[in-house]
């Protein structure tokens, strides 16, 4: 599969909710993902494709998601970009907010080998 193949899917099944299902099928097993805005709950830098798996269930049971929209891929030689949006509720603490971020992936070999995110605090 080209770039834009797996972009443009991962991008639809975000767009599905389909998250975990995005990861299955395009993270390779030694994924890298780097949040810019890490904190207690959300470690700076997760490894390994299981990690990775369990991030995403964390995030699932602790937010409730009212809305969320994925723009893009922008596409780039070995990587690509896409802009996400939520409208989401955090359960423990039940403060709503909205929340846009940058996923910056890279691919080698077929599989999404790297991913970064980066936040817009005054979305």
């Amino acid at each position: 599969m080209s770039i834009a193949d797996i972009a443009n899917d991962l991008v639809k099944l975000c767009r599905e909710g389909k998250n975990l299902e995005a990861v299955d099928k395009y993270y390779a097993d030694d994924i890298v993902s780097v949040e810019s805005a890490s904190g207690p709950e959300m470690p700076a830098e997760t490894k390994g494709i299981e990690a990775i798996r369990g991030k995403n269930k964390w995030w699932m049971d602790n937010h409730e998601v009212h809305s969320g929209d994925a723009n893009g891929p922008f596409i780039g030689e070995d990587q690509f970009a896409v802009e996400f949006k939520y409208d989401v509720t955090h359960k423990p603490s039940g403060k709503r907010f909205k929340l846009a971020e940058m996923g910056l992936y890279t691919v080698k070999d077929g599989k999404i080998v790297h991913e970064h995110f980066y936040y817009n605090p005054g979305a």
